[in-house]
């Protein structure tokens, strides 16, 4: 049983920079990635990496965020830099029953991602 928690959220000015963190149990060498959420709205993928930290973007955050993941002490980041008031939303970390992360395409589908956090809130205002 995989299990996560996220942390790091906050407020943060347009142009900021913000890490979160999730700490994961259970994960082995499956796929792990971040999902964000706008109110009302279904979860989009955010970036994914895999056990050889070969990592995916979504073209939204391509170049200003980062994802990284640090099994030795489990835990799961991703660096966002330039923040845009767009980036406001509730974050969630996710991971597949599986090796493989499938890129962009399984960003889309947040359906593949079997295991989630409870969320870790970023709000990017002036």
């Amino acid at each position: 049983q995989v299990q996560l928690q996220e942390s790091g959220g906050g407020s943060v000015q347009p142009g900021g920079s913000l890490t979160l963190s999730c700490e994961f149990s259970g994960l082995g060498d499956y796929c792990a990635g971040w999902f964000r959420q706008y109110p009302g709205k279904e979860r989009e993928g955010v970036a994914s990496v895999d056990n050889f930290a070969s990592a995916s973007y979504s073209a939204s955050v391509k170049g200003r965020f980062t994802i990284f993941r640090d099994n030795a002490k489990n835990t799961l980041y991703l660096q966002m830099n330039s923040l845009e008031p767009e980036d406001t939303a509730m974050y969630y970390c996710a991971s597949r029953e599986s090796p493989y992360c499938g890129g962009v395409y399984f960003l889309s589908q947040s359906s593949q991602f079997t295991y989630w956090g409870r969320g870790t809130q970023v709000a990017v205002s002036s």
